[in-house]
């Protein structure tokens, strides 16, 4: 290897690494500006030009957060722990079945799943709507824990699929040889091995149901127990915005997506890459 192609080399290094950081810094700045504005005296919001830094920061709308955002919160921890319990256990089951009791209609199935991720989130709530008013499950927990999963289980299912097909099929003999029926294999060897799909699913699950706006707004505007994405609306009146407690509840709602993110990344990467390459 030549000097000179060292020398290129370490500048072609050198430019990557530089768009790489200046990539990063444009995807972050919003939550960069998102912390800023939550620690913004409401007096410095219209600053010309604005604060780039919080010179003089104010926790008034963290303090506001802590006194009206808690219900919320738990609300929204409600909601995404059990749109990830119902998830599991609708999508563990059905992919277990397509991916290795190859039920009949398993490849029009499989298209429907599919298909039903294309279908907007809108018209999917317009159709909650009409349902649950016949229902009466408007304004309810268990009503928007429902309306989640429905985004949910497709992406489970297609996941778990995608991941129990690569399951070897001698370990499925070997515990049909031991006596295991097609349940006790699901639940004592397939599931076991399926621990980082069904991480990945749990996580989106969360996320999918902890950031809902468009079910939450539709189905649960009026209930007394409403998740953190309608709280954030009790800070906006027709005549002011109380943008450092807006700002603030989002910082606040985006620390257990980030921290769930970090944490699981891991297992992440396994389940989404799962059955992608075939032995």
């Amino acid at each position: 290897m030549t000097t000179a192609y060292r020398v290129r080399a370490r500048r072609r290094a050198r430019w990557r690494t530089a768009l790489g950081v200046l990539f990063t810094a444009v995807m972050l700045f919003p939550v960069y500006w998102m912390v800023n504005v939550s620690l913004t005296r409401t007096g410095d919001m219209r600053a010309d030009p604005p604060h780039w830094f919080p010179w003089d920061p104010t926790f008034e709308g963290y303090a506001d957060v802590l006194r009206d955002q808690l219900p919320a919160l738990a609300t929204s921890l409600g909601i995404g722990l059990g749109c990830v319990a119902l998830t599991l256990a609708v999508a563990a089951p059905a992919a277990y079945s397509l991916a290795k009791l190859r039920p009949r209609g398993a490849t029009g199935l499989s298209f429907v799943l599919l298909a039903a991720q294309m279908i907007p989130s809108v018209v999917m709530a317009i159709g909650f709507y009409a349902v649950y008013v016949r229902l009466g499950w408007l304004n309810s927990v268990w009503g928007l824990i429902l309306a989640d999963s429905t985004i949910a289980v497709p992406f489970g299912v297609m996941v778990l699929t995608a991941f129990m097909s690569g399951i070897p099929r001698e370990l499925m003999h070997a515990a049909k040889i031991d006596g295991a029926g097609a349940w006790r294999t699901f639940v004592s060897v397939v599931l076991p091995l399926s621990r980082n799909a069904a991480l990945t699913v749990s996580l989106f699950a969360f996320l999918w149901a902890w950031s809902d706006f468009i079910f939450a707004s539709t189905l649960s505007r009026n209930a007394d127990a409403i998740p953190i994405t309608l709280g954030i609306y009790s800070y906006i009146g027709n005549n002011t915005t109380e943008w450092n407690s807006i700002m603030a509840t989002a910082v606040v709602a985006s620390v257990p997506a980030a921290v769930l993110l970090v944490v699981a990344q891991r297992f992440v990467a396994g389940g989404v890459t799962a059955g992608a390459v075939k032995d």
